[in-house]
């Protein structure tokens, strides 16, 4: 057995302890995969008096993050701190000092990812990430390795397990959008401040790096058209259902043409109907999915825990074993691949389908009048339908794909004429009854 590969921690909450964790009670195994062992020597911290889910020796414990990662000794760093600083300094500084880093800070990746895969190439050093997308589930190196042979046009997601909970929660109890968070946040699968995930910059971040994978251009996070749930009513649900269709939080990402005909990436986060049959309709309760799309590959479909200390901490430890084997054989694995530099284009060149309902003076000629909006914005419909009467008359229309300027400018005009009271409903729809 060789020398032991040493390891230090940035973070010890609830993935950074599961860490530590399973570096301790799968030692064995780990350095039967690597060829040698791994070994802790340090694990920064905030506070060394801190109450911690596991046991951490107090001779292992700093509040000196800078000097651990600067230590001439380490040859992995795992940064699990989250968050832009310090957390991108420290990085830095490991890459800088010699070490490779395997990391699941999401944040810092959609907002800065090329300065810091610039400084692991400078540094020759890994760059690993597998655990800032969707916890446990193995998306990012099928993308990155798996799929390198095929072309990919799209991916579509749930990467929040958070508003997948509060959504599922609507959809099956009928309850209305503070209720089900309330519900979440009690369970321990919201934050008591819940902002990152409910307004989807949680999963935005996470499009930003599917993305850049998928489609080799650097995308980053203010790249991503952002939408998030607060403003899903139970209303909004049941029309849903009433359409045999489920409400979810979707990220995506795909390939659209720009501008002079030449392939662009579109990349969104925002609420959407899609149908039951669907395969991202099913995933319940707290759970992630991405459904991959390639040319070759056809649809793929990964699923399992998106969240938590463990599933996290076991994608963290599948990219530790593979840094550390590169480590021992002195080589790197893949680097940043952004050789096609694609434009983002805007959402309002983005082509979607809406879901609109319409409050509406219950008389002749409305529906003709609201047609006539549509057909104006170069907006097909491709069904209607009218629920109620009289001062409860409600025009249901859900368009074919167009811009999503053209949609927009559509449901602005609608809110204008005298014939509606309200357009009580705005709602993406994706995907097609499988």
């Amino acid at each position: 057995m060789n020398s032991p590969l040493k390891v230090a921690v940035l973070g010890c909450g609830s993935v950074g302890s599961q860490v530590v964790r399973l570096l301790g009670e799968q030692a064995d195994d780990l350095a039967a995969r690597v060829g040698a062992r791994v070994e802790l020597v340090g694990v920064a911290v905030r506070r060394l008096d801190a109450p911690r889910e596991v046991d951490v020796p107090a001779d292992l414990l700093t509040t000196d993050a800078a000097a651990l990662v600067a230590r001439e000794d380490v040859d992995v760093v795992i940064e699990v701190i989250g968050g832009i600083e310090p957390a991108r300094t420290l990085i830095l500084s490991a890459l800088e000092n010699g070490a490779s880093v395997v990391t699941a800070n999401k944040a810092l990746l959609a907002e800065d990812g090329p300065t810091l895969f610039q400084a692991a190439e400078k540094a020759g050093r890994d760059l690993y990430y597998e655990a800032a997308v969707a916890g446990a589930i193995p998306i990012l190196r099928p993308l990155r390795e798996s799929l390198a042979g095929d072309k990919v046009t799209r991916v579509l997601g749930i990467v929040n397990g958070t508003t997948n909970f509060i959504l599922d929660k609507m959809d099956t109890s009928g309850a209305g959008f503070a209720d089900a968070l309330e519900e979440a946040q009690a369970l321990g699968y919201a934050e008591a401040d819940p902002t990152a995930d409910v307004e989807g910059f949680d999963a935005a971040a996470k499009a930003a790096i599917l993305a850049s994978l998928a489609f080799h251009s650097r995308v980053t996070a203010a790249d991503v058209h952002r939408e998030g749930i607060v403003d899903v009513s139970a209303g909004d649900v049941r029309s849903a259902r009433e359409m045999n269709s489920v409400v979810k939080l979707l990220a995506i990402a795909e390939l659209r043409k720009g501008d002079g005909d030449e392939e662009a990436v579109s990349v969104r986060v925002h609420p959407a109907m899609i149908p039951r049959s669907h395969p991202l309709a099913s995933v319940r309760e707290a759970y992630n999915a991405v459904f991959v799309e390639s040319e070759a590959a056809g649809q793929l479909m990964f699923y399992g825990p998106g969240a938590g200390g463990s599933p996290t901490a076991s994608a963290v430890l599948g990219d530790l074993v593979t840094v550390a084997r590169n480590h021992r054989q002195g080589t790197r694995g893949v680097g940043e691949s952004a050789y096609a530099d694609r434009a983002v284009l805007p959402m309002g060149e983005t082509r979607t389908r809406y879901h609109v309902a319409i409050d509406v003076d219950d008389k002749a000629g409305v529906l003709a009048a609201v047609a006539l909006a549509f057909a104006e914005h170069g907006v097909s419909i491709q069904t209607v339908r009218q629920e109620g009467r009289g001062d409860d008359a409600q025009l249901v229309v859900v368009s074919h794909e167009a811009t999503d300027a053209a949609l927009a400018a559509t449901v602005d005009h609608l809110r204008d004429m005298d014939i509606v009271r309200e357009v009580t409903s705005v709602m993406r729809v994706e995907g097609t009854e499988e």
